[in-house]
């Protein structure tokens, strides 16, 4: 996957997805990219960067954090509107799934793009596909409007909406167990832990048995997790950046213990590596993503 990325710079407004879609200037330094099951190790100086970080924001502005995350995620998008992200045309390549899922070529596939933003991901795949349907939710209003708005956007194929994955049940815009593939991109990590749960429980109610989420997002000790200043600690592996929105930091311990308590089986759960430049200012820098494939099982009943 040809990811690209944000400045190295200070984690400032840079949100989930920042890293296959910036408008700066990002390239890998070489081509390709790796996966390994183990994570990435740390230098010493890395090491005591971390170490040296224990104390964390207080109880009160985390409170204030979670009560204007919708807030925070709405200025974003006013602030950016559609110019922040690239096209994700490279979400067929990676997973397979939304392919060779069917039984065959012709077969309708069901597909709920949880966080969809302004739809970066959802258009490339209703170009490339016409036997798909998507359903597309986004935390930010303001984002949901702007997929509403694309040209391309037709309700006969799509069909996007608001929606707090912690509070709004999906049901009230999805059939319950109609979707074949959930796509979840760069969308956890912005959820409180405490509440990834009940998140993955109401993704859970409108998948069908059998039925596949493909997960990607960031990594353990990915380079923005080590950028962070003193004060943007949360909690372990979670942090919080200038803009007041927040990003978590995904061990494939955590993440494949987070699905299996909701009722899935992991299938592919993997690191993967990459390298990117800033051309700007000549920096190459590590960067960690976890990309993984979970299937709902089917005895299974729904939370």
């Amino acid at each position: 996957m040809a990811l690209t990325g944000s400045s190295t710079g200070e984690c400032k407004t840079t949100p989930p997805g920042e890293d296959e879609g910036s408008t700066d200037q990002m390239s890998p330094c070489v081509p390709g990219q790796s996966k390994t099951s183990t994570a990435r190790a740390l230098t010493q100086e890395e090491l005591d960067r971390l170490g040296s970080e224990r104390t964390l924001v207080s109880d009160f502005k985390q409170m204030k954090l979670e009560k204007e995350a919708q807030k925070n995620w709405d200025l974003f998008y006013k602030r950016n509107t559609t110019n922040f992200f690239k096209d994700r045309h490279w979400t067929t390549r990676e997973f397979e799934e939304l392919k060779a899922c069917r039984e065959f070529e012709s077969q309708k596939l069901v597909l709920l793009e949880a966080g969809c933003g302004v739809g970066n991901c959802i258009f490339p795949l209703l170009e490339d596909d016409l036997n798909i349907f998507v359903y597309a939710c986004d935390f930010s209003p303001r984002a949901v409007e702007f997929v509403k708005k694309n040209p391309l956007y037709c309700p006969e194929r799509c069909c996007a909406f608001q929606c707090d994955l912690t509070k709004d049940d999906l049901r009230e815009n999805v059939p319950e167990g109609s979707v074949d593939v959930v796509t979840l991109i760069f969308v956890l990590s912005a959820i409180h832990p405490d509440k990834m749960n009940v998140a993955l429980k109401n993704i859970t109610r409108v998948l069908k048995p059998g039925g596949v989420i493909l997960f990607r997002d960031y990594g353990l000790y990915d380079h923005a997790m080590l950028r962070f200043k003193v004060g943007s600690k949360l909690g372990e592996n979670f942090y919080v950046r200038q803009d007041g929105t927040r990003s978590y930091f995904f061990s494939k311990e955590y993440l494949c213990e987070l699905f299996e308590e909701t009722g899935f089986q992991p299938v592919v759960n993997d690191y993967v590596l990459r390298e990117t430049v800033n051309k700007k200012e000549g920096l190459c820098v590590p960067r960690v993503f976890l990309q993984s494939k979970f299937i709902r099982k089917c005895q299974s009943q729904s939370p």
